[in-house]
């Protein structure tokens, strides 16, 4: 079991703000893994390229934020590698998923 004793309710806000903030600046550059999914055959070549260039801008930010606050400096990091892993998960997910069941798109 970890030893918790060392973590403070900042480190708590520190990881859910590093969290959050990956998954809006990733929202912004893209669509929702959903439409992305349903306009997969009209998306399918750019979709990666835009969350790579959200998760760059992701990156970015964090790293300031944990140059900049050196207390919580292990929680930003560990929000931001979260959500950065789960939110490439979920347009991977969606991307293959909607190559293979295809469907009508909300896109003509």
């Amino acid at each position: 079991m970890a030893d918790l004793s060392a973590v403070s309710a900042g480190d708590g806000i520190a990881f859910l703000v590093s969290y959050g903030i990956v998954a809006e600046i990733i929202a912004k550059a893209c669509s929702s893994p959903q439409t992305a999914e349903i306009n997969a055959d009209k998306r399918a070549s750019t979709l990666m390229k835009w969350v790579w260039i959200g998760t760059a801008e992701a990156v970015a930010a964090v790293a300031v934020a944990a140059y900049i606050d050196r207390k919580h400096r292990a929680a930003i990091i560990w929000g931001g590698v979260l959500a950065i892993a789960v939110t490439l998960g979920e347009y991977m997910y969606a991307k293959n998923s909607g190559l293979r069941n295809g469907g009508p798109g909300t896109e003509s």
